[in-house]
């Protein structure tokens, strides 16, 4: 299981992903370019002491992404406001990739397409989104809980 952010542009969501996915053993890809500089002293910065604990793989561009190594064989399973179905009702696999788009922007129509599929968190009709990590987080756990991923304690 991996969790991909897609050109972030808000540094403390990398923070708290990096801390997401250092606690529950999962592997984070973040897709450059970020709306912020993401040089190894922010890098150390946003991990905070969970730096050691977090691997972290930053791709220059969606291109360099696609063809990592670390990437091939995982179904890119892009999560959205305009997917469908929503979350609890698909079949993960411990090999799926979950992926974040840009908190600004979502993710753009050509990273829409390279997704296996396009899910979406079900929230109440009057709110217009979930912060990138809280989404994250819930949409790790129920992937984690499916295919009992989550670490042994």
């Amino acid at each position: 299981m991996r969790l991909a952010l897609f050109q972030p542009a808000i540094p403390q969501n990398v923070g708290a992903a990096m801390r997401l996915t250092a606690c529950l053993g999962v592997e984070l890809d973040i897709i450059l370019p970020c709306a912020f500089p993401m040089d190894d002293k922010a890098m150390k910065r946003a991990a905070l002491d969970y730096g050691p604990l977090a691997h972290v793989t930053r791709h220059p561009a969606w291109a360099d992404f696609l063809a990592a190594p670390s990437t091939e064989g995982g179904r890119l399973i892009l999560f959205t406001t305009r997917g469908e179905p929503s979350f609890p009702y698909f079949d993960f696999q411990p090999t799926d990739i979950l992926l974040m788009g840009s908190e600004n922007h979502g993710a753009p129509p050509h990273v829409h397409e390279a997704a296996a599929a396009r899910l979406r968190i079900p929230i109440v009709a009057a709110a217009r989104s979930l912060n990138l990590v809280t989404a994250a987080a819930l949409a790790l756990g129920e992937a984690l809980r499916q295919t009992s991923g989550y670490p042994r304690a």
